[in-house]
């Protein structure tokens, strides 16, 4: 099962890491998964050796996207993460943002998105991850595939 809590994962990934093993790491809500999504995690897996998949917990969803967010509740959503071949571990966050895992997990990549440029908390977790000693890589910006844009054409907007 590639669904785990954080502290298994992190149990986990010590070994592969005494074998030098490359950790990526991405997070985000994945509320309705789609090619955007699929692109970037299929990159993120090309860095390294094992990608870690870091999901909103609903709580958080709402506080990052609003009342009428998730639209898919985390654990159906963590479900289908798990199912993608790129993603060896998933696990559910509640925190608004990833900086308190990431301060433990220490990624030897972080990767988001190019869409978290125009993010507040951009700098933030950029710092957050080079503080760790990994590296932040942001890829190319997926134009037009969003769940936001997924959503204004399902209700009509």
């Amino acid at each position: 099962m590639k669904t785990k809590s954080f502290n298994d994962i992190l149990r986990l990934i010590l070994p592969l890491r005494k074998k030098g093993k490359i950790i990526v790491a991405t997070n985000g809500c994945f509320d309705i998964l789609h090619v955007g999504h699929i692109r970037n995690l299929a990159a993120a897996k090309r860095m390294g050796d094992i990608l870690i998949v870091g999901i909103n917990s609903d709580a958080s969803v709402k506080k990052n996207k609003g009342p009428a967010r998730p639209i898919v509740p985390a654990r159906e959503r963590a479900e289908m993460l798990a199912a993608l071949e790129a993603i060896d571990y998933v696990f559910i966050f509640s925190g608004k943002t990833p900086f308190t895992w990431i301060r433990k997990l220490k990624p030897d990549i972080h990767v988001k998105g190019g869409d978290v440029v125009a993010h507040p908390d951009f700098l933030t977790q950029k710092r957050a991850i080079e503080k760790v000693g990994g590296r932040f890589v942001i890829l190319p910006h997926i134009t037009g595939k969003s769940t936001t844009r997924i959503i204004n054409k399902i209700v009509g907007k």
